[in-house]
């Protein structure tokens, strides 16, 4: 293992991460808001941190081994998860714990949602900013963006990328070259936000909101600039355009790369999971805005459509925005959008959950076991998008699933011993697993009241679904610490 090389990427990261406290500077000082001392004081912090990492062994260049990625991203993420927190820490407005710091910038930086806050609106803009940069950096993966550039500094990213990308297809890289694939992924990522942006502005929004409502959109986060979210513009256009981003940025992105390479957008629908995807969240948005209207939860049709399907979008892509108490709709509609952010997005996007492409493989399996009681000695193949798939990578799937039912019931048991009731325990553990954000019960409008074991219990769960479970757990087994 590559103690030496590890300590210099970190420093490296670190000492990068430091430049990401400047742009709310710019925004402090362009309101007049007075927050620009924490943002300069957590930037000289975190510069100093990472140069003592990065000093004394900075001519130390080894290749990476696989497991070193591991170990590289695992601490990266712990260290973000802590040096975010920084600015939130040191703030006069909003004074904030140790860990409502720490779960704040977690949330933002696995772009769950979840956040302790209240009285949005009249904080400073700065601090406002910061909460969206964080999602918009986290929403790729800051790992990524490293892989670009970490090779110009001596750095190979082959094994950061596995590390830190999610889904079982992730080896299929879009470019021959690892570097230039994580390029091109936020050439797109970039173009994406700056869409969302200029149409969140032709839609109403001012240039503040609309570029900090962009970052939140496209990384699939759900942080707003205000306390009714996008609820606070009360505009059907707006709603309607979030929609749309949201549903882009829960695409795989690599049908995205395909469609600008090729400038052709016949690969969108002939992707299995991009069909899946739209017509789970077709189906449900259905039924949802059927049952607001029968139930006359709204007397208007169009009414009932537009907040059953922004809300269907926004908790089945696990972005999180809300435009209405949706934990209060009557009967079943609450845990059926919350029961959707289990499935989440698409393989290889910024959206949470676990994700399409698993869900499918595990239909599959269910049915061929279904299958192979009918007809015991056939030969059943799972396919996706008309290729057969290695037993190896169906196996994975249900080992996944296997470890996040583990994990799952082990975290909601601990809530539950801490005094949580039986619904906020649930539906906090599924909201931040998910990276999704509002739950139901005492954490569906936020999570500034529950107890602190909670929310660092909470904050492991953001990690771990931001991870997909995997990637933190294996640094964890001992197997993975012997020689």
């Amino acid at each position: 293992m590559q103690l030496l090389t590890i300590q210099r990427i970190l420093g490296i990261l670190l000492s990068l991460f430091s430049i990401t406290m400047l742009p709310p500077v710019l925004v402090s000082w362009y309101y007049q808001d007075g927050a620009s001392s924490a943002f300069l004081t957590a930037f000289v912090m975190l510069l100093i941190i990472g140069l003592l990492f990065w000093l004394p062994v900075r001519h130390h260049r080894k290749e990476l081994k696989i497991r070193d990625g591991f170990i590289v991203v695992v601490m990266f993420w712990i260290a973000l998860g802590l040096s975010g927190s920084l600015p939130f820490f040191l703030t006069e407005v909003p004074k904030m714990s140790f860990t409502d710091a720490v779960f704040e910038s977690m949330s933002g930086l696995t772009t769950t949602g979840a956040t302790v806050l209240t009285g949005l609106d009249t904080l400073p803009k700065a601090v406002l900013f910061y909460r969206q940069f964080l999602q918009w950096l986290g929403g790729m993966g800051i790992v990524v963006l490293a892989v670009a550039i970490l090779p110009l500094l001596g750095v190979g990213g082959m094994q950061l990328y596995r590390a830190e990308t999610p889904g079982p297809m992730k080896d299929a890289k879009l470019t021959p070259r690892i570097t230039e694939t994580a390029k091109a992924l936020w050439y797109i990522y970039l173009s994406l936000t700056i869409a969302c942006a200029i149409a969140f502005r032709l839609g109403g929004m001012t240039w503040f909101d609309a570029i900090c409502h962009s970052f939140s959109t496209v990384a699939i986060g759900g942080f707003s600039t205000h306390d009714a979210s996008i609820g606070f513009f009360d505009s059907a256009t707006i709603e309607m355009i979030t929609v749309v981003f949201m549903l882009i940025s829960g695409m795989n992105f690599s049908l995205h790369f395909l469609a600008w390479r090729h400038r052709s957008i016949k690969h969108y629908w002939k992707d299995s999971e991009l069909r899946t995807y739209l017509a789970i969240l077709g189906v449900i948005s259905v039924v949802t805005s059927s049952y607001l209207y029968f139930s006359g939860t709204f007397d208007n049709l169009w009414t009932a459509v537009h907040q059953g399907v922004f809300q269907t979008v926004s908790i089945g892509t696990t972005a999180g925005y809300t435009t209405t108490d949706y934990y209060l709709w009557p009967g079943f509609l609450p845990i059926l959008l919350l029961m959707a952010s289990y499935i989440g997005g698409c393989a290889f996007s910024t959206g949470g959950g676990i994700k399409v492409i698993r869900i499918m493989l595990l239909f599959k399996q269910g049915y061929r076991e279904v299958l192979r009681l009918i007809h015991p000695n056939a030969v059943f193949a799972i396919k996706v998008n008309g290729k057969a798939l290695p037993a190896k990578v169906v196996g994975a799937v249900w080992g996944f699933f296997a470890m996040y039912v583990f994990c799952f019931s082990i975290m909601h048991l601990f809530l539950m011993s801490t005094g949580l009731d039986v619904v906020t325990s649930f539906s906090a553990v599924t909201a931040c697993l998910n990276n999704l954000g509002p739950g139901l019960g005492e954490v569906g409008a936020n999570f500034g009241e529950i107890n602190a074991p909670s929310k660092w219990v909470l904050a492991m769960a953001m990690l771990l679904g931001r991870l997909e479970i995997f990637t933190l757990l294996v640094v964890l087994t001992p197997a993975f610490w012997r020689r």
